[in-house]
């Protein structure tokens, strides 16, 4: 009878966890590491890429209380660039990415998708 409600019970705790697993967004292209996404999204234009990470900075207002005004603050983000995207993503361009567990030291973020390109940018 205690087997039966331990398996019951492992089935259940199985069950939730598939659940949980279900709404997170997996980013992989072909032999590459399955890495889950999870937290902040931002959007920003690629200022330069590396083999397989890319630097983005986008630009945020914050209001200063002392000065009773309002900076424009630069923020720069290293991100995982896909293999199946290297060839579709170039300096200048627009894209997503999403925070994903840290992947060494300075690369927290993975590429999700390329909104525009470099001449759509510019205009």
């Amino acid at each position: 009878m205690e087997k039966k409600q331990k398996t019951k019970a492992e089935a259940e705790v199985k069950k939730a966890y598939k659940k949980s697993q279900e709404g997170k967004v997996v980013a992989n292209a072909g032999n590459e590491v399955r890495v889950g996404t999870r937290g902040r999204v931002f959007e920003g234009v690629v200022t330069k890429k590396f083999p397989k990470r890319i630097a983005i900075e986008f630009e945020r207002m914050i209001y200063v209380r002392k000065y009773e005004r309002y900076a424009r603050l630069k923020t720069k983000i290293h991100a995982r660039l896909p293999d199946a995207m290297d060839k579709e993503i170039n300096i200048g361009d627009l894209v997503r990415v999403q925070e994903c567990r840290p992947l060494s030291k300075i690369i927290h973020f993975i590429v999700i998708q390329k909104i525009k390109d470099v001449s759509e940018v510019r205009k």
